[in-house]
């Protein structure tokens, strides 16, 4: 047998005994020599025996995870709370209670299997068992250290809050659920993952979504089994359906009201614990562009900034290229003073402009990659004053000309524009791909390579809606979309939801025609 049908014996194994778990016994010494076989050789998992009732004739069996129920002991604590009310009851008063939930603990949860309760205990609470009693019981306690509620590093805004997820799923959630306090948000939870058994929560709104796509997400984390999920990037690529495009088809985020955002207009937002991003879907290739100060800001300004990504979203991708293609086979299109310049600048340049060109933008990708992996202010400043030095120097030794230089630091400032990361990537790897084809066959290779892109976004999906929405299938919506692409709108009229949502419910804004009225007439008066 080869290693490969190891893995997929040991990985059915595992599915299998997830799919038959051992019930909860009513012998307490049954439940005890299953969860010590399974816990074996685990020095962080704590397990202890005690007597409960006022006359201690009640045996239990408390486990939890060293971190997680440290303070299982104190008054303050809701385990504490509960023994200390158990040890005031008769021996049949307390099994009454635990399985009623008479002590009151809310979030207490009778477990039928014990595979159900080792689950529990590995998300962080504690597991009792009692004598007698056919149920494990959870009871939550302070759960897994996770880093706290940030500011958001990646996707910067002028105005409106900056908090960030956190590594915690249910924190997560709960900061979607504070902007939307809905009884219409709806969260599903799931685990992904054989040995992993990582929390993976799919919100979205009732009556808002159409039930096929939630499906569609649903059989994707079917589709696969894996040993272990450690970020959410890893159920992004294991989801998308065409894996081979450089193009993301899940929008991720790390923003809880730019997630909220997207849940309002019917869209859907995958949360995984450990990971302090969310996964939006269904997308397109208009909403990676969007940011949410467009929607903070007056629309004028909206407006502008927005026209400007898109402006530098095609700068980045072509821009080289372009520059290749002018002046190597079309000088004819420029100004005699403006040919004489680029001549003049690249005097003593030993190598061929391509090759100029992919020298600075490898050096560039290079100091971008060294300052994301240094740490903090030092990776700042080798972005910074490594790019001065290297540039500078490499114009001084005449290897590369200063049009190369601006070049390269122009389509790097566009690339920075786009404010989505996965998104910007695909353009920097396209740029690579149009510097090569312009350098082939100038103004030709341009619109070659520029055709092959238009063809693939035109057959691009993202769960089955066109990633060029609303630019193809426009009239699904009436049109309505078209309105919030290029240019930002006023809010007034920014009154359906986009098409994602269902055709019943897409109207999300009604202006009330006698209060504008009456505004308008108070208004007049004033004048």
């Amino acid at each position: 047998m080869n290693e490969e049908d190891k893995v997929d014996q040991n990985l059915e194994t595992k599915a299998e005994g997830t799919q038959n778990p051992e019930p909860v016994s009513t012998k307490l010494e049954k439940n005890i020599l299953w969860w010590e076989e399974q816990f074996s050789d685990c020095a962080d998992i704590k397990m202890l025996g005690m007597c409960l009732g006022k006359e201690m004739d009640v045996r239990g069996f408390l486990s939890y995870i060293e971190v997680t129920g440290g303070s299982f002991m104190l008054e303050k604590s809701m385990l504490g709370q509960m023994l200390q009310h158990l040890n005031t009851c008769s021996g049949e008063e307390v099994l009454e209670k635990v399985r009623q939930n008479g002590t009151g603990i809310s979030d207490a949860v009778l477990f039928g299997t014990l595979q159900e309760a080792a689950d529990a205990m590995l998300t962080g609470d504690c597991i009792l068992f009692l004598d007698g009693l056919e149920r494990a019981v959870k009871i939550p306690d302070k759960g897994y250290p996770a880093m706290t509620i940030q500011e958001v590093e990646s996707e910067k805004s002028i105005r409106g809050s900056n908090e960030g997820f956190s590594t915690s799923v249910k924190q997560n959630t709960a900061l979607i659920r504070k902007r939307i306090r809905s009884i219409d948000l709806k969260v599903r939870e799931r685990k992904v993952g054989v040995r992993s058994r990582t929390n993976v929560d799919i919100l979205y709104m009732d009556g808002l979504i159409y039930p096929e796509f939630l499906q569609e997400m649903e059989h994707r984390l079917n589709r696969f089994e894996i040993d272990g999920v450690m970020d959410i990037g890893i159920v992004q690529q294991l989801s998308e359906k065409c894996w081979y495009s450089p193009f993301p088809q899940f929008q991720m985020t790390q923003r809880p009201d730019r997630a909220a955002m997207a849940i309002l207009e019917g869209r859907m937002v995958l949360l995984m614990d450990n990971s302090p991003e969310a996964l939006i879907f269904p997308t397109d290739y208009n909403s990676f562009i969007k940011t949410a100060d467009d929607y903070f800001e007056r629309w004028q300004i909206a407006a502008f900034t927005r026209a400007l990504r898109y402006a530098a979203a095609f700068l980045s991708m072509v821009l080289p290229g372009l520059y290749l293609a002018v002046t190597n086979y079309h000088t004819q299109i420029l100004p005699t003073k403006l040919l004489l310049s680029f001549a003049a600048a690249r005097q003593g340049v030993p190598f061929p402009s391509v090759i100029e060109v992919l020298l600075m933008e490898l050096s560039f990708e290079l100091l971008r990659e060294a300052g994301v992996r240094l740490p903090g202010i030092m990776g700042n400043t080798i972005g910074i004053v490594g790019g001065l030095i290297i540039g500078q120097a490499a114009v001084d030794a005449n290897i590369v000309s200063h049009m190369a230089v601006i070049l390269v630091a122009f389509t790097a400032l566009c690339s920075f524009a786009i404010p989505n990361e996965d998104f910007a990537s695909a353009f920097r790897l396209l740029k690579f791909v149009f510097i090569g084809l312009c350098a082939l066959g100038g103004f030709y290779g341009f619109l070659i390579g520029l055709q092959y892109l238009l063809i693939h976004l035109s057959q691009l999906e993202s769960f089955g809606m066109p990633y060029l929405t609303p630019f193809i299938g426009a009239e699904l919506n009436r049109g309505a979309d078209e309105q919030d692409t290029f240019i930002r709108p006023p809010s007034d009229l920014l009154k359906n939801r986009p098409v994602y949502a269902r055709a019943d419910n897409r109207i999300r804004l009604k202006i009330r025609k006698g209060h504008a009225a009456a505004s308008n007439a108070a208004g007049q008066e004033k004048s």
